[in-house]
């Protein structure tokens, strides 16, 4: 008895639901925005984050600052890949999580629209980007179609 397996056949499961794909996708966008706004502000947009402080604590205290940043910055955005990795296995507990965080970033966002008010309109929309990213990600989570959680795909 022979039996015609192909590799189409030889799933675990049926394949993630595209929700969940396109919601990896613009996690991972909102991840690297977050990364050029921090680069950007830090290094490129004057006044620049070590500029200002050069300014305020010297050269050394201010690299090392910017290091603390970088550092913090990175366990922070590895947390939130691990969190949309976990998402992306369908993990109910995930999609909470990255929902609470892209609500949150935008509450954050609208919140310091008025604060700086010396920034350029262009500038506001760069440090914009990574949490409406964020926010956008929530939707694609919670449709009808991605409520079951997908098992695995060999």
């Amino acid at each position: 008895m022979t039996s015609d397996i192909t590799s189409t056949n030889m799933r675990m499961g049926p394949e993630r639901p595209g929700g969940f794909q396109v919601a990896w996708a613009v996690t991972l966008a909102a991840v690297a925005a977050e990364v050029a706004v921090w680069f950007l502000g830090a290094f490129v947009v004057a006044p620049t984050g070590l500029d200002e402080l050069t300014e305020y604590a010297g050269r050394g205290e201010a690299v090392t600052r910017l290091a603390v940043s970088a550092g913090v910055l990175a366990l922070l955005l590895g947390t939130w890949v691990a969190v949309a990795v976990w998402m992306r296995a369908g993990r109910g507990w995930a999609r909470i999580v990255l929902t609470v965080i892209g609500a949150g970033l935008v509450l954050f966002r609208v919140g310091d629209f008025g604060m700086d008010g010396v920034e350029p309109a262009w500038w506001a929309a760069c440090n914009a980007l990574p949490d409406l990213l964020a926010a956008a990600a929530i939707v694609p989570m919670w449709l009808p179609a991605n409520r079951a959680r997908p098992r695995p795909v060999a």
